[in-house]
């Protein structure tokens, strides 16, 4: 398995993702706040999206990071590059605890974690597949930079829009 790197910001640690993240992650797939993610999903679907988020790391080199809290150590989501065989390119993605929302933390974790994708990893193009009624992970999305990408190609499960992030020497 490929050592999951942990990265750090001024308010977070981005490291691999614990059994006990588990819970919280389940929490929020079985909530209603995750409709633009999938869900709501069961306790076994949840588990398999996590896995699969874990398996990337193995299978490609990248994958997740859950989010902690530098100070408290809790954990308040996750970011990364998602990339199942039915996704056409690597997508940029994040899902945060309730309490996290709205103090830039997806923001922050996501700017490491491109940066990671783009310098570390060697990843030339990065995508966010955003349902179009999520309205806050495209304000993120266009506050990180990236723009609607018509003519890109959508994943095999689930009609989206599709951000481009920019290149790797405008993110920088």
């Amino acid at each position: 398995m490929t050592e999951v790197p942990v990265l750090t910001t001024e308010r977070l640690t981005l490291r691999a993702p614990r059994l006990a993240d588990f819970e919280p992650y389940a929490a929020f797939f079985a909530s209603p706040r995750s409709v633009h993610e999938g869900g709501p999903m069961s306790r076994f679907d949840s588990w398999r999206e996590f896995a699969t988020g874990i398996g990337g790391w193995t299978l490609r080199g990248y994958g997740v990071w859950s989010i902690e809290d530098r100070t408290s150590r809790t954990y308040l989501g996750e970011t990364g590059i998602f990339h199942p065989d039915y996704y056409p390119e690597p997508e940029l993605g994040w899902t945060l605890a309730a309490e996290a929302e709205g103090k830039g933390i997806a923001r922050e974790a996501a700017l490491a974690a491109r940066g990671w994708a783009y310098g570390v990893a060697g990843i030339a193009t990065l995508v966010s597949y955003i349902a179009p009624a999520n309205a806050r992970s495209i304000r993120l999305a266009e506050r990180l930079g990236a723009r609607p990408d018509a003519d890109a190609a959508q994943p095999d499960n689930d009609p989206c829009l599709v951000y481009r992030h920019p290149a790797p020497e405008v993110s920088r």
